[in-house]
């Protein structure tokens, strides 16, 4: 069912919706990109429409309360192990189409990877999803390329913001009645998605093993600084590592915790020995590559990768992920790689 609200009826909608849930959006947050003048949008709590940014595309992914980028998994004494408590609430994730795809990669990682992950399986299980239309394509993005600019399903409810009215096209019908008590008029709403990008890639069928001896891998070992954060602001990176926190000195009392760690920066193939897999930068950007569209398709069927272009935003060396794709598919095809 199809609903027009008011920018002050959607705020009253999300005030129901959240006595009894989180919700959590895009947010603008002026002053806290890199300098104290630039704006930078990402996820937080909410409780106002006006609060929820339905322009920008959010320069980080919704993905940290899923995976959190430090998350305590148990507590451990010499003499017990307790699981860390949580919020029991429900939430509610407003995301666009790419990320909500995103979401069926990070499930595909940590619940049909050989065993399902508990603590990821814990959280995932409260979470819903409110799908975000986009009216035109952003800079960056390559999703019709990927496949993932429009959701046939998987939310609640979407919503889109047209001439300073929210249209919603209500799936759940507890939800429903919520968003008719407030509505100005119903009629049919679909959600706007990209049917075209500027930037496009295309993805070999098959890729030989000579790839990974191509040059093409050593301007990126020139190039990238390993800073990681391509891989932080990615909505299907899961890479992490474990951390143990001690309370006492004979460390027999503290806590593990999951944190956040990325292929491209140092030490993160490092094993005992002094052993190294992938020593240079080049080598790092091949492996974090051929995952997105080679490995992970051959075990899943799909790639990896959504298309949502953060990775090029963020890059300080301007580094894009989108043209590598590109030269490795003339690799294959046996085109100049051109530098």
């Amino acid at each position: 069912m199809g609903y027009v609200l008011s920018q002050d009826g959607f705020t009253r909608v999300l005030g129901k919706i959240g006595e009894s849930r989180r919700i959590y959006a895009p947010v603008n947050k002026v002053g806290e990109g890199r300098y104290t003048d630039v704006d930078v949008v990402r996820y937080d709590f909410v409780t106002e429409a006006s609060q929820i940014e339905m322009e920008k595309k959010s320069d980080y992914a919704f993905k940290e309360l899923l995976t959190p980028l430090s998350q305590t998994l148990f507590f451990f004494t010499e003499e017990e192990v307790k699981e860390a408590d949580m919020d029991e609430r429900e939430v509610i994730i407003f995301l666009r189409s790419c990320d909500l795809h995103a979401v069926k990669r990070l499930d595909a990682i940590y619940l049909e990877n050989k065993f399902e992950d508990p603590f990821y399986k814990r959280i995932r299980e409260k979470v819903k999803f409110a799908l975000i239309g986009c009216g035109h394509s952003y800079e960056d993005c390559f999703c019709v390329s990927m496949g993932t600019n429009r959701a046939d399903g998987g939310y609640l409810f979407s919503v889109d913001l047209i001439d300073g009215k929210y249209y919603f096209d209500v799936k759940d019908d507890e939800l429903a009645a919520v968003f008719a008590a407030e509505a100005e008029s119903e009629e049919n709403v679909e959600a706007r998605y990209v049917t075209e990008n500027e930037v496009k890639v295309t993805i070999p069928a098959e890729v030989p093993i000579s790839i990974y001896k191509d040059p093409l891998w050593d301007e990126y070992t020139a190039r990238c600084i390993n800073c990681g954060r391509c891989n932080f602001v990615c909505p299907t990176c899961t890479c992490y590592t474990m951390q143990d926190v001690f309370y006492t000195d004979n460390g027999r009392v503290g806590e593990r915790r999951r944190v956040g760690a990325s292929c491209m920066v140092d030490g993160y193939t490092n094993v005992a020995g002094g052993g190294q897999y992938r020593r240079t930068n080049g080598e790092r950007m091949r492996f974090k590559v051929l995952h997105k569209i080679v490995d992970f398709r051959k075990r899943f069927g799909y790639d990896m990768c959504v298309g949502c272009g953060r990775c090029d935003m963020v890059c300080p060396e301007y580094i894009s992920y989108a043209n590598i794709i590109n030269k490795v598919n003339d690799a294959v095809e046996g085109g100049a790689v051109n530098g």
